[in-house]
């Protein structure tokens, strides 16, 4: 049995490795294969997944029912662009107020800014859940809508350092294929590296029953600020890759639809299962461009069909799409499994012998 096991691991991770390596190829060939439009949407969906991994692990793998993910979304997109603009875009972009002096000078190469954004996020969200993690369920929730909120007025009204209302734009567009999934991809790692260790058992157990952690010692209120924290680093990566691609932000980008959005990635793929944050993401980015035919007017013979070319009309329908699944599949697509190269075989397996 032990040399079975052992066949199977070295096949898995041949086939991951081989997997890895043919979806580079795929990248490397992608601008070559695919339009610009296309390319936008892959690299939504790389991005999606980020964000839906970080709120993920506050949410579905520690328990914590966060709604301020577009708060901590918007400080790493601010913090990226005002690295990466150079001191001629800063000086002819602030017109309400001057610049703040000193961030004339702040410059960083992009993959720094983008670890700096996290940073940013991380502090933010570390400071945020000293005061609100105290709190649980429902209240969580609002609290921390509140402090996005909070993060999102500071934003517009700092205008030396943010350009208040009217944001920043002329953003240099370093978001690419092999920049997100390169940082898809290493996400990925480090999650499931984090649900591996013993300080995600730690984080599963507070989820599971937090009076039980508590007593067998687990300081439960620090592995919660320590998972929260980490979520809000994704969050910060996540904003600022989108603001690199968008090439313009402004506060209005990063009000509570976009954490729905990244809630509704988590909920479809499935809560606590890292595999269910990146289908979801492929599912719910591709849905939503695949719906915007319906805000267009369907013609059947002459007569228009009722509600179509309504803008909106893609947002009710994913909406009821949404509610569908709740309705139907509580636990959303993948439930709390991951995918395996085991269970991908077991599968087939089954199937050839029904048909047997």
């Amino acid at each position: 049995m032990s040399a079975e096991r052992g066949a199977k691991k070295v096949r898995n991770r041949f086939l991951t490795v081989l997997a890895i390596i043919s979806f580079a190829v795929f990248l490397q060939q992608a601008p070559n294969l695919l339009d610009g439009y296309k390319i936008r949407i892959m690299n939504m969906i790389a991005i999606n997944a980020i964000l839906g991994l970080s709120l993920n692990l506050i949410y579905g793998m520690a328990g914590m029912f966060s709604l301020g993910h577009a708060g901590f979304m918007a400080v790493g997109a601010y913090v990226s662009a005002l690295l990466i603009l150079t001191p001629a875009q800063k000086t002819a972009m602030w017109i309400l107020d001057p610049i703040a002096p000193w961030l004339l000078g702040v410059h960083a190469p992009f993959l720094i800014s983008i670890l700096a954004a996290g940073l940013a996020a991380a502090f933010f969200g570390w400071l945020i859940s000293m005061p609100v993690l105290r709190l649980g369920g429902d209240y969580l929730g609002i609290a921390t809508l509140g402090f996005s909120e909070i993060l999102r007025i500071l934003i517009t009204n700092l205008t030396p350092i943010t350009n208040g209302p009217l944001g920043l734009k002329g953003i240099p567009a370093h978001t690419n294929l092999r920049v997100s999934y390169g940082i898809l991809l290493v996400t990925l790692f480090c999650t499931v590296r984090l649900m591996k260790s013993n300080f995600g058992n730690v984080i599963k157990a507070v989820r599971d029953d937090e009076t039980a952690a508590r007593t067998m010692g687990i300081n439960t209120f620090q592995t919660r600020v320590l998972a929260f924290t980490i979520g809000c680093f994704g969050a910060g990566v996540g904003g600022a890759l989108m603001g690199n691609i968008i090439t313009t932000i402004d506060p209005r980008m990063f009000t509570i639809n976009q954490t729905y959005n990244t809630l509704m990635i988590v909920v479809i793929g499935g809560l606590g299962s890292i595999t269910g944050s990146v289908v979801g993401s492929v599912l719910v980015t591709v849905m939503l461009e695949w719906l915007r035919f319906v805000e267009n007017p369907i013609m059947i013979g002459s007569t228009q069909l009722f509600l179509s070319g309504k803008p909106g009309m893609r947002m009710v329908i994913f909406s009821l799409l949404l509610i569908g699944v709740i309705i139907f599949r509580r636990e959303g697509v993948m439930g709390m499994k991951e995918f395996s190269w085991d269970r991908l075989f077991s599968f087939f397996s089954r199937q050839r012998g029904d048909a047997a």
